[in-house]
């Protein structure tokens, strides 16, 4: 199969990479061909993501981004497909929206060679590329940050009730990264009134987080959920909105100087 670049990736100065994985656009020719006009907008992608955390990639966070859309394959899923929530969710290869509308026309959903060509071509090319960026830093540092970097609408009742909280903290109830280091972030949290918070509430973190942090090995991860009302138009065309998204980005650069201290007081001593 002839895919494009599954990803990109950005090498940075500092112990900490930035995942994004649901930011990417892109469509092979079956899913275009096969997707039903509610699931063509693209509504549950990640909009505006990279641009978000642009300031990270500046002052020298390592970042990587997927180049296709979760509705192709979604690289926040383990690729045995288990689910990873009691509660509504989708899965590795969507058949739903998150507002429980098909993804596919009826007979058109991708073939399961054609999935599995999407595993092997646009899923495990980011993870390896996770898995080597984080071996690089923790040989360069001694330990590594990994900030798995999301958005989604502020209401979708199939999901969770009510309104979203503005931030959302995932560590894998607590496995994924050291109590200490999400005591500092929700602290953080805690100074500002702007913008709500909870720490593994609705969304306690998905693949990405589970699989890769490990504080005994020195290796710290962190699943963030931005609720979009904060900083894009939640309505068709996904408008970035910089008047709004500039006092998320001040807070953003708060936690990521807090996770960046912390690990500098726990391993430079």
């Amino acid at each position: 199969m002839n895919l494009l670049d599954p990803l990109s990736f950005q090498m940075g100065k500092l112990p900490l990479l930035i995942s994004i994985p649901h930011a990417g656009t892109r469509l092979t020719p079956v899913v275009e061909a096969g997707l039903t006009e509610a699931a063509r907008p693209l509504s549950d992608t990640d909009w505006h993501i990279p641009r978000l955390y642009d300031f990270a990639h500046n002052i020298g966070a390592s970042m990587v981004v997927g180049n296709y859309s979760r509705l192709v394959v979604d690289l926040n899923r383990p690729e045995d497909d288990q689910p990873l929530y009691t509660t509504a969710t989708t899965g590795l290869f969507p058949e739903t929206l998150f507002d429980g509308r098909p993804c596919f026309v009826p007979g058109k959903t991708p073939s399961p060679q054609e999935r599995q060509s999407y595993l092997l071509h646009i899923w495990r090319p980011y993870h390896q590329q996770i898995q080597l960026e984080l071996m690089r830093l923790k040989a360069k540092f001694g330990y590594a940050f990994l900030l798995d970097a999301h958005s989604i609408a502020s209401v979708i009742p199939r999901l969770f009730d009510g309104q979203l909280p503005d931030l959302n903290f995932g560590t894998n109830s607590g496995a994924s990264c050291a109590p200490s280091l999400s005591s500092l972030l929700i602290a953080c949290c805690e100074r500002q009134s702007a913008f709500s918070h909870i720490l593994n509430g609705r969304f306690k973190g998905g693949y990405i987080t589970r699989a890769y942090g490990s504080p005994p090995s020195h290796q710290h991860a962190v699943q963030l959920e931005l609720s979009q009302l904060n900083y894009m138009s939640e309505t068709e065309p996904y408008s970035y909105l910089p008047e709004r998204a500039v006092h998320l980005q001040q807070l953003l650069q708060q936690l990521v100087n807090t996770m960046l201290k912390w690990g500098e007081q726990q391993y430079q001593r």
